[in-house]
């Protein structure tokens, strides 16, 4: 859902609890579904529980924690590396790793990913602490919803945090372009009557989000993880049936206390022919091999359609790395539309903050950045190696290093290759001046000996007077 409002039409209270409304019935009725999936609360837990006499097991098995973990695993699992241009000064770099050290961001932008592959989308907030320096927090959509203009630009107008006190009283803030207010709903809204001005240029916060559609990485499959967990439970139940069966007498009646709770004791009883007396168990009819198909079908399926790997396979680890390629295709093809949308909200990010005096940033300073997303994924160093020595001659320097995955920064490593170089020049350099000035020591001491003199004398001519090239 996305939240618009016409530009020439201002924020009102009544608009305001419209938005909120339709954000709470959202977070009930979606949100909420997409968070109990992750924790492990599925629909199977639910149901109506079935009768005393029958085998009532409840199994789940999480697909949507372990493709959300899976997924961001790979696509944040490496932190994110910034750079700058070459022509930028060393106070963006520097003032750049200040901040995500302050605001331990390699944290924040695993938990913001987490959080867009679990609802599809989520926040990130800006504001100048107490100690006068920039933060940086990420939010739920449980937290927080955008408000944007009707352009076809879709630019943020207001920014909506909500909480909820001890109390269950509702508190929020909302944030424009210049300044934040805060309110408190009771009934109507109440708001403070202290308004700060927050210093950036815009409205102080980004939306994330998965993709275009923003839509979680599992709910694709959310009726077939449904489907798996309803087959595997009435799987775990046949077992039991298999375990407790039914025992039958026939040709005999029993009385009614020895068949007292008969369902739950699983007994059937009809009377006959006592020459003909039959106690047994009764079988029931086997559906293993259905059930095992459905089963398999389903976790292919789950798979397939959330377009991540499955890891735990066993033939995943002897993949060369052809084939390894391959098999993650699909996650690479998720991991690149999330990077870009990923990006666009880290160039936000920073044009934000860049735009706040506190920064002593420039305006434009952040157009000098740029983010490097580097997969998670095993990697063969020895093939990679082969591959970055075969290239050697037809391509650039910069294009054979980033065949390795063993170096994160290109430019950086070939910046050390060639301080190496530099070294051992030098070491090369200094060795012959070495060399030269063991040969002249020589030189001294046999021209003292052959015309009588001290060396150091000799020495002290040298340097005041030269010594004569016929003498020597």
């Amino acid at each position: 859902m996305l939240f618009r409002l016409p530009s020439e039409e201002e924020l009102t209270d009544n608009k305001l609890n419209e938005f909120i409304a339709k954000h709470d019935a959202e977070c009930a009725f979606r949100f909420k579904r997409l968070k109990d999936a992750y924790e492990t609360d599925y629909q199977i837990f639910h149901q109506k529980p079935k009768p005393n006499y029958k085998p009532d097991n409840r199994i789940a098995v999480n697909f949507a924690k372990y493709t959300v973990d899976t997924f961001n695993g790979f696509f944040i699992g490496n932190p994110i590396k910034i750079s700058v241009d070459d022509d930028a000064t060393d106070n963006i770099k520097k003032y750049v790793e200040l901040l995500d050290q302050y605001n331990d961001q390699d944290d924040n932008n695993a938990e913001l990913s987490k959080i867009c592959c679990i609802y599809g989308k989520g926040y990130e907030m800006y504001y100048v602490d107490e100690l006068g320096n920039i933060g940086i927090t990420y939010l739920t959509p449980f937290d927080a919803f955008m408000i944007y203009d009707d352009s076809v630009l879709c630019r943020e107008r207001y920014f909506v945090r909500l909480y909820i006190d001890s109390n269950d009283v509702l508190h929020g803030s909302v944030s424009d372009d210049t300044k934040v207010r805060w309110f408190t709903q009771k009934g109507k809204l109440i708001w403070e009557e202290e308004e700060k001005i927050h210093g950036f240029d815009g409205v102080p916060a980004t939306e994330y989000v998965e993709n275009k559609e923003r839509t979680c990485i599992f709910e694709p499959v959310m009726s077939m993880i449904d489907a798996y967990n309803k087959a595997i439970s009435e799987k775990s139940n046949d077992v039991d049936y298999f375990a407790d069966a039914y025992m039958k007498i026939l040709g005999t009646m029993l009385g009614n206390d020895e068949v007292e709770h008969i369902r739950d004791n699983r007994i059937i009883n009809f009377d006959g022919d006592a020459n003909q007396l039959i106690v047994d168990f009764l079988n029931k009819p086997d559906g293993d091999t259905t059930q095992e198909h459905l089963i398999d079908r389903l976790e292919k399926l789950i798979f397939q359609i959330s377009m991540v790997a499955n890891i735990s396979d066993e033939n995943f680890g002897t993949s060369s790395g052809i084939a390894m390629k391959y098999k993650l295709q699909g996650m690479s093809n998720l991991a690149k539309t999330k990077e870009r949308k990923f990006t666009s909200g880290m160039n936000r990010r920073y044009k934000l903050i860049f735009s706040n005096p506190v920064s002593g940033m420039k305006e434009d300073d952040w157009v000098k950045l740029h983010y490097h997303f580097t997969p998670n994924i095993p990697s063969n160093v020895l093939e990679e190696s082969q591959i970055a020595g075969n290239l050697d001659g037809i391509v650039s320097q910069e294009t054979q290093l980033g065949v390795l995955s063993v170096v994160d920064n290109v430019q950086g490593e070939i910046d050390r290759i060639q301080q190496e170089e530099n070294q051992k020049a030098e070491y090369m350099v200094l060795g012959r001046n070495e060399n030269s000035i063991l040969e002249m020591i020589t030189i001294i001491k046999e021209y003292a000996e052959r015309n009588g003199e001290e060396p150091v004398d000799v020495f002290n001519k040298i340097l005041g007077e030269g010594v004569n090239g016929n003498e020597e």
